[in-house]
This record gives structure tokens, C-alpha cells and sequence, in this order.
């Protein structure tokens, strides 16, 4: 079992930045990537960044990549998102995940979710 519990969201003006964090406990060695994903009002899920735990490797939605970066501490089991240049259109609810799989951008392929963080971004 794994329990991710996200933190950070909040508000933010437009051209602002903000990071979330997710901390992982449980059986993390054993899921070898982590994800970030978004949801807004009204909107499917979508992906945002992963990682993996091991070496670092990442990836990135082509809505984000240049503004977010994706990194993790291993020492604290803790997945960061560092969000800069935000938009209004980042607005949403963002949850982490953890995955054995290897189509990132499959949300189905994510085996545990933590409960999410909003994240709201005034124009």
C-alpha cells in the first residue's frame, strides 16, 4: 500500500509561481514513477508531469513544459511540482499518483492517488 498526501496549492496571480509537494509513504521503492496530474471544473483529468524515483527521468505535457518542473528527494519520499509562469488556465485540483507502469500519461495506469491541492491562479 501507498499513501500520498499533497500540499502547497493555494492562490496565486497570473505570471506567479507556486510549488506543491507530495509526500509518499508505504511501499514507494516499489512503484517506480510518479505523477502529477490535474483536474478542473468541468474537465477530464488530465496529466501533467512524472518522474521516476530511481534516476530521475522525466516527462512533461506539452501544456507545461518551459513553465513546470518536476523533481524528487528520495531522502524524504516527497515529489515536488514547481510551478512558474502560471496562467488562469492552470487553474485546478491537482493530485499526485504513483505507477509500476510505463505510459506516464495514462492515468489509468496509476495504482495509488493522494487527495489532491488547489491550486487557483487569478488573471
Amino acid at each position: 500500500q501507498v499513501q500520498l498526501v499533497e500540499s502547497g496549492g493555494g492562490l496565486v496571480q497570473a505570471g506567479g509561481s507556486l510549488r506543491v509537494s507530495c509526500a509518499a509513504s508505504g511501499r514507494t521503492l516499489r512503484t517506480p514513477a510518479m505523477g502529477w496530474f490535474r483536474q478542473a471544473p468541468g474537465k477530464e483529468r488530465e496529466f501533467v508531469a512524472a518522474i521516476t524515483w530511481s534516476g530521475g527521468s522525466t516527462a512533461y505535457a506539452d501544456s507545461v513544459k518551459g513553465r513546470f518542473t518536476i523533481s524528487r528527494d528520495i531522502a524524504k519520499n516527497t515529489v515536488y511540482l514547481q510551478m512558474n509562469s502560471l496562467k488562469p488556465e492552470d487553474t485546478a485540483v491537482y493530485y499526485c499518483a504513483s505507477t509500476y507502469g510505463s505510459r506516464w500519461s495514462d492515468q489509468w495506469q496509476y495504482d495509488y492517488w493522494g487527495q489532491g491541492t488547489q491550486v487557483t491562479v487569478s488573471s
